[in-house]
């Protein structure tokens, strides 16, 4: 299974030219090092990548303290029914397993008493400051950083191609951070060519690592995805009418940020 999704996402997704970057640079006066963060275009909403609670719920045991229990060899049993492995080995970008259920952002904010997202802030390692981050308690996911999951990417692709000029097989472009590759090469911009339906299978192509790209746009420009190295969300920038199907949406969780437009 792996191997057809990998080997169609190199046929569908070759590279391209790094030039058709540039207006990104122009329209956002950045390098892309972590990605280019876009304006409203006209309006914005940012993609919460999603978080997972542990049947057993929260501890008070944090992450950090667990993981060097672990690490040090301290058994199987240093929280009861919580096993190693369903904290440890979870692969990004996947849902963890049977035992955990998609918690969202407002619930986790309500139950602590924490903003959603911080004012004036962006979401990353510093939200819910009531436990960020050494206070991460084992039983809870953290968002991942710099990328999104599966199920997440798959929904927005589905929505961004009912907002598109062609639909499903709008054209568009797909830019990676080179900090996703090891910060090997900072001079030549690493873009693909393919289409908004095909946009599903970068999360298998071979040579990205399950990375989603930092950023994806048609090339008509109306729209544009950023995904940055150091958040834990996804900027959605475009029309009003795309913003707001994505926080109406039940699957995926938005938010528009106004100190961020």
């Amino acid at each position: 299974m792996y191997e057809t999704a990998a080997a169609s996402a190199v046929v569908r997704w070759p590279r391209a030219g790094a030039s058709e970057a540039g207006w990104l640079r122009d329209l956002t006066s950045d390098d892309g090092v972590t990605g280019f963060m876009p304006p409203a275009l006209p309006d914005a909403a940012w993609v919460l990548h999603s978080m997972y609670e542990h049947e057993l719920g929260p501890t008070d045991m944090s992450f950090v303290e667990y993981q060097r229990r672990v690490l040090t060899g301290g058994g199987p049993e240093i929280v009861p029914g919580l096993e190693p492995a369903d904290v440890m080995d979870a692969v990004l970008g996947e849902h963890p397993g049977p035992r955990w259920r998609r918690l969202r952002w407002t619930e986790l904010a309500r139950r602590i008493g924490d903003p959603t997202v911080p004012e004036g802030r962006l979401p990353c390692h510093t939200s819910f400051p009531s436990m960020a981050p050494v206070r991460w308690p084992v039983g809870i996911k953290a968002p991942s950083e710099g990328r999104m999951d599966r199920a997440d990417w798959n929904r927005l692709i589905t929505i961004l191609a009912e907002h598109s000029p062609q639909g499903a097989s709008t054209p568009c472009l797909a830019y990676y951070s080179p900090l996703l590759r090891g910060a090997e090469d900072f001079a030549e911009l690493r873009l693909r060519a393919g289409t908004v339906a095909d946009a599903r299978v970068l999360i298998d192509h071979p040579e990205e690592d399950g990375w989603t790209p930092s950023n994806l746009w048609p090339l008509d420009r109306s729209w544009v995805v950023c995904t940055d190295y150091d958040l834990w969300a996804t900027k959605v920038a475009g029309p009003a009418r795309l913003v707001e199907a994505l926080l109406g949406d039940t699957e995926i969780e938005a938010v528009r940020l106004p100190w961020d437009t």
